[in-house]
């Protein structure tokens, strides 16, 4: 993949229309203004540091969110906060965001433990060493929870055990990402049963 190169457009102003134009000027003063810019604007690249600090801080805010909304739907569902967000190396501008973490019993097995994120891109997940496949840079999100579990070394490794790939639920759309997230931390079925005509 080609090096990208990144550039501050926030910092560029609107042009500011001419007062008049320089013959004008010329005619009516006998002046040319010479302080005036004839050349464009230089674009302000960023490092790949200022990109992966901008999409950390707006990955971190939007986590936060996310969390805010996942505990208000119901006072007995209630989730630790545990936002912590990572860029990706040679993409910057992408990145994920962990959310929060519980226990839950899928399908009448026994308890798993299972991390919910969220990231700027869609793309199918691999194994720890390359965690992301085919990832496509569209405008799309992607939500999704994988069943997690401690190795010897006390690093957070995914569960492969659980449904073969360690993947609860990958979605692109959020309504769907909440409902899910609900129904994971519903305790009991009545409540299951609100959150699935929701």
């Amino acid at each position: 993949m080609a090096k990208l190169r990144y550039y501050d457009a926030a910092d560029k102003a609107p042009a500011e229309t001419p007062k008049a134009a320089v013959h004008t000027e010329f005619l009516r003063t006998g002046r040319i203004d010479r302080r005036r810019q004839w050349m464009p604007e230089q674009r302000r690249y960023l490092s790949y540091a200022e990109v992966a600090e901008q999409t950390g801080r707006k990955l971190a805010a939007a986590g936060e969110t996310t969390h805010r909304r996942i505990n208000a739907f119901h006072a007995s569902i209630q989730f630790p906060k545990m936002v912590f967000h990572r860029t990706l190396a040679s993409s910057p501008h992408l990145g994920y965001c962990h959310v929060t973490a519980a226990k839950t019993r899928l399908a009448r097995a026994h308890e798993v433990t299972w991390s919910f994120y969220f990231a700027n891109f869609f793309s199918e997940l691999g194994d720890e060493t390359h965690f992301f496949d085919r990832i496509q840079t569209g405008y799309s999100r992607m939500y999704f929870a994988v069943a997690i579990e401690p190795d010897e070394a006390g690093r957070i490794l995914i569960n492969r055990d659980v449904r073969g790939n360690g993947l609860i639920f990958q979605t692109q759309d959020p309504r769907v990402a909440l409902k899910n997230v609900l129904m994971l931390g519903a305790r009991d079925d009545a409540l299951r049963r609100i959150i699935r005509r929701l």
